[in-house]
């Protein structure tokens, strides 16, 4: 027999998992691409008359730009959360994509935590009719409010919050395939060697085929190829600077941890020290 639906849970679209499809070009200015974008709907299923209040989390508050991330849903009504994928790290899956094909994408850690909460009519009353500014987020004096109740919240067991976790999944479309990783095994021996520079990705490869013909070359595709290579070289640059941002993540990461174990240390050492002092005490 399946659970009853908790008055105080909003129902989340999708249920389970949310998808981004990653591209290798950035979305489009104009909006129009939703690539790289998911968007949720949360709604007030109805099975109480209390305003619903939502938050949004996420194991990796970088890589997602969250928008709105918490508000009021009302009886009957639903809230839409759009959900975007910051272009480096967009970036960064596409060049894994690229090296190591989509089984690398595959099993992400990334997770979503909805939380939702009945509220007061008193608090609810302050967000109706109040107009949003862009991405759907109320102004600050509101958002502190907000910030402030889940605090709240979160801290005590006098209000129920119901908590909706999903899974994220990065998926490459079939029309673009890797060019250097993913594809068949490779064969062995000389087949496998190919001609030189077939160790190379496909798309500097083609680079060092047309250099071994530059002397064939007409000075308009000379001038081309130097514009290619000089795209192909602001990729590689690109590429770095990513690597060297996800580097500065991980190592401010590593330097938290050994500062929070070095705390924990000292507060336990300290709390030893005091139980000893007492032990020392109580025998006398």
């Amino acid at each position: 027999m399946a659970a009853q639906p908790l008055p105080y849970a909003l129902e989340v679209a999708p249920d389970s998992a949310l998808q981004f499809t990653i591209t290798r070009d950035p979305p489009s200015s104009d909006g129009a691409d939703v690539s790289s974008r998911c968007v949720m709907t949360l709604t007030h299923t109805g099975l109480t008359n209390q305003h619903l209040a939502f938050k949004v989390k996420t194991t990796q508050p970088r890589r997602y730009l969250v928008r709105p991330n918490q508000g009021i849903v009302a009886p009957g009504s639903s809230e839409t959360v759009s959900i975007l994928l910051v272009d480096k790290d967009r970036q960064v899956l596409w060049s894994t994509y690229d090296r190591l094909g989509q089984s690398a994408l595959d099993h992400s850690k990334d997770k979503f935590l909805v939380q939702s909460c009945e509220v007061s009519n008193d608090f609810s009353a302050q967000f109706q009719n109040e107009p949003r500014v862009e991405g759907g987020q109320y102004k600050k004096e509101l958002v502190e409010a907000l910030t402030a109740m889940w605090n709240s919240v979160t801290t005590g067991n006098a209000v129920p919050v119901f908590n909706k976790k999903l899974h994220v999944r990065h998926v490459v479309g079939t029309s673009a395939p890797p060019t250097s990783g993913g594809g068949p095994p490779l064969a062995s021996g000389a087949a496998a060697r190919g001609p030189p520079g077939s160790s190379l990705p496909a798309t500097f490869r083609e680079g060092v085929d047309k250099r071994n013909n530059t002397e064939k070359m007409s000075p308009e595709q000379l001038y081309d190829e130097v514009a290619s290579l000089r795209r192909k070289y602001d990729e590689l640059v690109a590429f770095s600077v990513n690597l060297t941002a996800e580097r500065d993540i991980l190592n401010n990461t590593l330097e938290q941890t050994k500062r929070d174990l070095n705390r924990e240390m000292a507060s336990r050492t300290a709390l030893e020290k005091q139980g000893a002092k007492a032990s020392h005490s109580q025998d006398k």
